[in-house]
């Protein structure tokens, strides 16, 4: 039975009874699970003070476990950045752990990655993909079925459906990403990865489709797109359309990106603020191969 810690390292978890059902969930996928001692701390919106979320992201990565999953998102990992021991938790990662989260755990991750070089993985987080009530859909087969085979290491591949106009697109590198605000938020910082020729991964949720051009934009204007092989889109989700819009919307946001440059920009990767999602390694190179509108990225 694999160890699993639950952890809190961005926003406050506001109600204990879905951590509690996420829990139980977690333990009958066969998972050992365990709840770090301020994962249900509170400050303000914070899971606790900026002390009580570096020291449980140090606990947790002296101790170890087979998965180090955080309880959700929000805001936070980007005080911590400047005073994360990332050889502490390189060496969890060398030890076993699987880092696991998405949305604001970006930071983590992107961080983990520039500093060390040490994978993580990107998938969903207690609150949200496993504590969603029956009536809401409860747990859905691809997330956990994804995540389960990704942490017992038996996963290899995820495949999605794409538009069409990529058909025989074949390249290797190495996978990153992850949030586009987080992304863009390490441009410049020394938490930024330096990855020439991989393939970056985005998603983002209630960003109107111009946030999410602009985004793509910086990105492209700051020399980090055209240094990829390719880019996968994600869900951009839970955006709410404008009267100003006119017929504007992500299509056109992507259309705005792929007219300005010549890399692959792929779209329909299952994987954001939307149920279902993939789990996809941080930082491990990978292929990408388009047969027709399939798409797989195989490690």
């Amino acid at each position: 039975m694999s160890a699993l810690t639950l952890f809190t390292p961005s926003g406050v978890v506001p109600q204990a009874a879905p951590l509690r059902l996420a829990a139980r969930r977690l333990a009958g996928l066969g998972f050992q699970v365990a709840l770090d001692t301020d994962a249900q701390a509170r400050r303000q919106r914070f899971g606790g003070s900026d002390a009580t979320r570096l020291a449980a992201l140090h606990r947790v990565a002296l101790a170890a476990p087979s998965v180090a999953m955080a309880t959700r998102g929000g805001y936070g990992l980007t005080r911590l950045l400047d005073r994360i021991d990332w050889p502490l938790l390189a060496r969890s990662v060398e030890q076993g752990t699987r880092w696991v989260g998405h949305s604001d755990f970006t930071a983590l991750q992107l961080g983990l990655l520039a500093h060390c070089g040490a994978d993580s993985w990107a998938g969903p987080m207690a609150i949200d993909d496993f504590s969603r009530a029956e009536d809401a859909g409860g747990v859905d087969e691809v997330t956990r079925d994804c995540f389960v085979e990704a942490m017992d290491g038996s996963l290899e591949a995820v495949g999605f459906r794409t538009e069409a106009g990529f058909d025989g697109v074949a390249v290797n590198g190495r996978l990153w990403g992850g949030n586009l605000c987080m992304v863009c938020s390490l441009l410049g910082t020394p938490h930024w990865p330096r990855i020439h020729g991989g393939i970056l991964f985005l998603e983002d949720v209630n960003e109107h489709p111009y946030r999410v051009e602009r985004g793509l934009l910086q990105l492209l204007q700051a020399g980090v797109i055209e240094r990829q092989k390719a880019v996968v889109l994600g869900a951009f989700s839970a955006w709410k359309p404008s009267p100003l819009d006119r017929g504007y919307g992500l299509k056109q946001a992507v259309a705005q990106l792929r007219q300005a440059t010549a890399v692959p920009v792929l779209t329909g990767l299952p994987f954001g603020h939307v149920h279902p999602k993939v789990t996809l390694p941080v930082g491990r190179k990978v292929q990408l191969f388009v047969d027709g509108r399939h798409a797989l990225i195989g490690w």
